[in-house]
């Protein structure tokens, strides 16, 4: 085939968005807000996210409030205050957003702030970068007046120590729950965020996909957004997230897109691989999906005033 010939029928594969959705589905959503966010730290999660909307915020407004929650929260190991440490008995942590306008905001390798999400919008806002880490991170965070403070509770402490004794490797799954909150606001504008403090005992420096625009998370305002959790270095190889909107541009449905996702980690690994990975994901018609590797995988979805928690089975 010619390569004229090719781009010819090349471009009768290609559908606008409005073809793929309908005009009057997104219309249909508007004013129906949907807040979707991982695992069951995700209700507290999407009751901040709530509230924010319902006191006029808008959808980036909902993610950062609601995966601050779980931030704070000491009590969950995976994420911000109280997140199991490195291999050196640092807490290290990552989160990234992005907004409707297709702006994006990240930081890496973070230590003694709670809320790396809002420093991760404040690179969005305030700077011409995407990504800060590590010091630099902490510096750019303490120069607007971030507190520093000891993110290592007594209880993270004692669960290194014990761990110290042996060095056994953990999985990720044991130890890895990132909070990831999609937001729907009643203009139908989407926002994300996602933040963690990653694979428990990991080598020092590791960074995960959660700060990764288009691995942890990715959004388009005219398709829809994708957020990940699980084993972050195989959402890096696949850009998972970006992969799962851009599926839904193609028409998939949101859950379809997500199972693809995953189909292509399957087949790399010759279809079995021993970890966990899932997505969610809005679509813009207001049409949610999910999908997980391995054995079960939870999720809740707040919309029309019902905030539930879901779960669903692995495809393997």
């Amino acid at each position: 085939m010619k390569r004229r010939d090719f781009l010819k029928t090349g471009a009768i594969g290609i559908t606008a968005p409005s073809a793929i959705f309908g005009d009057s589905n997104i219309i249909a959503n508007k004013n129906n807000p949907i807040i979707l966010s991982t695992y069951n730290h995700g209700l507290p999660a999407n009751d901040a996210a709530w509230e924010t909307l319902v006191n006029g915020g808008n959808a980036m407004d909902a993610a950062e409030a609601g995966a601050r929650v779980t931030e704070a929260d000491p009590t969950i190991t995976s994420v911000g205050f109280g997140g199991l440490p490195d291999e050196q008995g640092n807490v290290t942590l990552d989160a990234c957003v992005m907004d409707s306008s297709g702006n994006a905001g990240s930081v890496a390798f973070l230590q003694n702030i709670k809320h790396p999400v809002s420093v991760a919008r404040k690179v969005m806002e305030d700077t011409k970068h995407v990504m800060l880490v590590g010091e630099g991170a902490r510096q750019f965070a303490v120069s607007l007046g971030f507190e520093e403070m000891d993110l290592l509770t007594v209880e993270s402490r004692q669960a290194w120590e014990e761990w110290e004794k042996n060095r056994r490797e953990m999985t990720p799954h044991e130890t890895h729950d990132t909070i990831s909150v999609l937001v729907q606001d009643k203009n139908g504008d989407f926002a994300g965020a996602c933040t963690t403090s990653g694979w428990a005992y990991k080598l020092h420096g590791r960074v995960g996909d959660s700060p990764i625009i288009g691995a942890g998370l990715f959004v388009d305002n005219e398709i829809g957004c994708a957020a990940a959790t699980g084993l972050g270095e195989e959402v890096i190889k696949t850009t998972g997230s970006f992969l799962v909107v851009e599926l839904m541009r193609q028409g998939y449905d949101p859950t379809v897109a997500c199972e693809e996702a995953l189909n292509r980690i399957i087949k790399a690994h010759n279809g079995t691989p021993d970890f966990q990975i899932g997505y969610i994901a809005i679509r813009k018609d207001g049409q949610i999906g999910s999908a997980c590797l391995k054995w079960s995988f939870e999720y809740a979805l707040a919309r029309g005033g019902v905030n539930k928690l879901h779960k669903i089975n692995g495809m393997i």
